[in-house]
């Protein structure tokens, strides 16, 4: 089986090098025909000796996903549907802007931690993408709209780890991927413009803060432990004062000076002043009571589906809760919202996907396994 040379960042294309005898200079040009140029032929890799070209073509490939679908929103997004195998998809989504271009990257196929108002989650969880799958909804992308708008300069200045699946709980694929995306040889991202979500992995946050620090944000959606154990159930392992102390160690690696915390808003459920109050004292505590949190809220619309139950908040409400958190002196948005017509908004990624992963067959096959076993 020859190596998807995806999979690698620099660092590790260049151990893959060595073994083919070859000095860390060719594995930079490598990397740089692979992720800057887009190419996929190494016949189209003109400065390399063309005995490495050869040897090449015997030991590795660069493999692309496959797109299933394009869906085009009439607000300039633009979602693809990529095949994963076994019968597994995830989604990717380009989001314009005047001042930049962002993309929304997927980690895992469906998604394990199950939060109610997320109908990702609501597909189930099938396995955990690999680097080379996570770096690949870039390289696709960004060489994909370079041909569509006929230009050579990068079109995708911003990366968001916020599509299918909990980042932090595939964090072996995700570094790598992450390096890469960072490396000057590869998309020159800035740490500043590459963001990881997590819904607060805790012990996975104080790794990547030592290991390969981007932005962070914290999907946080619940002031109390009682009303977030029940809207992100990983809370019950990690609680929100661990996940507070978390995200202060973090902060002194982080490329920005605060955390974004992403916070559904649920008519009834998260969206009463009461609960504006109780975030204020969560991040800004009394003297004496813990140290604040520097961070911003990122108060979300919620994109309603019939399984959770659950209805989004009106426009007066998301403004008043704002305004409530301004007042204390957090700086709070609105996040707009962009694809809704693709179905490509926040916490939407699935439609299509849970179709092909078979998530409800699946899980009678594996309640049909566990009775046996428990009957045996």
């Amino acid at each position: 089986m020859t190596a998807n040379l995806l999979d690698f960042d620099l660092d590790g294309l260049a151990v893959f090098c060595e073994r083919l005898g070859e000095k860390r200079f060719r594995a930079t040009q490598l990397f740089r025909w692979i992720h800057q140029k887009g190419a996929q032929d190494f016949d189209q890799m003109s400065d390399l000796a063309k005995s490495l070209r050869e040897k090449l073509k015997t030991c590795a490939h660069v493999e692309a996903l496959k797109p299933i679908s394009q869906h085009d929103s009439t607000d300039g997004t633009i979602k693809w549907l990529f095949d994963v195998g076994d019968g597994n998809a995830v989604e990717t989504v380009f989001i314009p802007e005047d001042d930049r271009g962002t993309l929304c990257v997927s980690s895992q196929a469906g998604c394990a931690v199950g939060c109610r108002f997320c109908s990702t989650g609501h597909q189930g969880f099938s396995r955990n993408l690999t680097s080379g799958e996570i770096i690949a909804q870039l390289w696709f992308a960004e060489h994909f709209l370079r041909k569509k708008f006929n230009t050579s300069d990068r079109v995708i200045s911003n990366v968001v780890m916020m599509g299918m699946g909990e980042p932090l709980q595939n964090y072996h694929a995700l570094v790598p991927a992450l390096r890469t995306m960072l490396d000057d040889h590869g998309y020159g991202l800035s740490r500043r413009r590459v963001t990881v979500s997590t819904s607060g992995v805790v012990p996975m946050i104080d790794r990547l803060g030592d290991d390969c620090a981007v932005a962070l944000a914290v999907s946080l959606h619940a002031p109390t432990d009682a009303l977030r154990d029940n809207l992100v159930p990983l809370n019950r392992k990690y609680p929100l004062d661990e996940l507070m102390e978390a995200c202060r160690r973090y902060l002194a690696h982080a490329p920005r000076d605060f955390i974004t915390f992403e916070y559904c808003m649920l008519d009834g459920v998260n969206d009463q002043p009461e609960h504006a109050q109780a975030l204020i004292a969560l991040v800004k505590p009394k003297r004496g009571a813990g140290e604040p949190v520097p961070c911003k809220f990122n108060l979300i619309p919620f994109n309603p589906f019939p399984a959770s139950g659950l209805t989004r908040s009106s426009a007066a409400t998301v403004k008043a809760f704002a305004e409530q958190l301004s007042a204390a002196g957090i700086v709070t948005t609105v996040r707009k919202t962009r694809g809704d017509d693709i179905d490509a908004a926040c916490g939407q990624l699935a439609g299509d996907v849970k179709d092909r992963t078979q998530v409800d067959a699946r899980m009678a096959k594996q309640r049909v396994i566990a009775l046996t076993q428990v009957a045996s």
